[in-house]
């Protein structure tokens, strides 16, 4: 079907990518026609499975081939769902994935034995000493229990949140510093405020699948940028640009979720610059990185907050239930921020702030992240020879952060297996849940904290064995 060579510099997954697109323009194959399955194309081109999973996944993310389950990979019709691009594009039905299933089964299962799935840490990995010691402090001082906060927040931990950012050369002082209940609320406000309905978004793809649907409700038509190990294809984002002239990127470039991939400084210093040239705000989530134990610039220390608003939480390093989260941005547009955080839900709880200032002036917070971190390396190195001695392919081997993105070729969609897991008391991340456009897919996504456990080994080992002898 087409020509491939290993010795070109451009990637094979790219230059199958690009072989199958001309293909289709130039109707060689024509709408509705059937793609060799998966196993058959890698065969006759001399490529792994894995490779061709890769250019048909992203075949079908920028909307030239369509996945039917049990029936293999087909090229578009105008009718189907999420039809390919055409005149615009943008007038697609939404998709059929629901972030509010996600949302409701996660929930729903966090009391199932074993949570590998799940997007937080186990409570003794959390500062629950010095959450104790805050309460015990913020008790005997008498809490204010009549009026309401700031607008902004606390003042105190504002000013601990700017001053840790000055450690990574964001220059900003605790006026441009907002709290929120979470950084979901500081998403929302974020979205709310620069997203209006027909306006394209960016969005990692895979990516955190609450912001895909807090967006979608939002009116915007989402755009997804293919995540790489080293941050982003750049080549898929400057057509996306190019057609589509989105209004923002929401963006993860460290430790993201799904994939834990991080965005080296030179695609940080090309986003910015694309940015620029195309005219759209960049709305950085860096929810991680007090697990990064590597000091790194992001983009909003490199842009100053120009054109990039800066999103962080300290409920992943904490508390999950300490919704504390914050936002930066350029002083005129915190303005507005904080006015559309007033009107949508008056203040955040001070209460709830003091609390966590508490914690984070606590002399063992630094002692606490320090520990943190090479407990979740040392799980990193555990979890990943689990998945490589079961036969998984890693996405990437991070070794900090919370997840690993794996996927297995004998299991073409894993959210059959997460039905099945399920059952079994476990709760398993199915990669479909976080891409931008639903498909069956075979990636997972492992919280490594949640991932020790030698039941959730033992329940893999037969599952995979049970996908051989069907396979065959």
């Amino acid at each position: 079907m087409l020509t491939l060579s290993p010795d070109l510099q451009t990637p094979l997954v790219s230059q199958i990518v690009d072989g199958l697109r001309g293909l289709i323009v130039g109707q060689v194959l024509k709408p509705g026609s059937k793609l060799p399955s998966i196993r058959a194309f890698a065969a006759s081109h001399g490529v792994s499975v894995f490779t061709v999973v890769e250019a048909y996944d992203r075949l079908v993310a920028q909307g030239w081939l369509v996945s039917r389950a049990n029936a293999g990979f087909f090229v578009k019709r105008r009718g189907d769902e999420g039809a390919a691009p055409a005149g615009g594009g943008l007038e697609r039905p939404v998709p059929r994935f629901d972030a509010r299933w996600y949302l409701k089964q996660i929930f729903e299962n966090r009391n199932l034995p074993l949570k590998p799935g799940c997007g937080w840490l186990p409570h003794d990995w959390l500062f629950g000493d010095a959450v104790r010691r805050s309460m015990r402090q913020l008790s005997s001082d008498g809490p204010e229990l009549d009026g309401y906060g700031l607008p902004h927040g606390h003042m105190a931990l504002r000013m601990v949140v700017a001053e840790s950012l000055a450690e990574h050369h964001l220059a900003v002082d605790a006026e441009q510093v907002l709290l929120t209940q979470g950084s979901s609320q500081a998403l929302d406000l974020v979205a709310r405020k620069l997203v209006k309905p027909g306006d394209v978004v960016l969005v990692d793809d895979p990516g955190y699948p609450n912001l895909t649907f807090m967006l979608r409700f939002a009116g915007a038509h989402i755009f997804g940028v293919p995540r790489t190990p080293s941050g982003y294809d750049l080549v898929a984002l400057e057509a996306l640009l190019a057609e589509h002239k989105p209004k923002a990127f929401f963006t993860q470039p460290r430790l993201q979720s799904p994939t834990c991939s991080v965005a080296s400084m030179a695609h940080l210093h090309r986003l910015l610059q694309l940015a620029e040239q195309h005219d759209f705000m960049l709305v950085e989530n860096d929810i991680y990185a007090d697990m990064d134990p590597t000091s790194r610039p992001s983009l909003a220390s490199l842009d100053q907050l120009n054109r990039v608003v800066y999103v962080g939480s300290y409920s992943k390093t904490i508390s999950p239930n300490l919704r504390t989260g914050f936002l930066l941005a350029r002083r005129d547009l915190l303005d507005e921020l904080v006015q559309l955080k007033m009107v949508s839900g008056l203040t955040s709880s001070e209460i709830t702030e003091r609390l966590t200032f508490g914690v984070v002036t606590d002399g063992r917070w630094r002692k606490h992240l320090k520990s943190l971190r090479e407990r979740l390396a040392e799980a990193h190195q555990q979890v990943g020879r689990k998945l490589d001695g079961l036969g998984f392919e890693l996405f990437h081997e991070p070794e900090a952060g919370m997840y690993l993105w794996a996927r297995h070729p004998d299991l073409p969609d894993s959210a059959e297996l997460s039905k099945e897991a399920t059952g079994a008391g476990v709760m398993l991340g199915p990669g479909q849940l976080f891409l931008t456009e639903s498909r069956p897919t075979g990636w997972l996504r492992f919280n490594v904290a949640f991932s020790l456990d030698e039941r959730l080994w033992s329940f893999l080992d037969q599952s995979m064995v049970r996908a051989r002898q069907a396979a065959q």
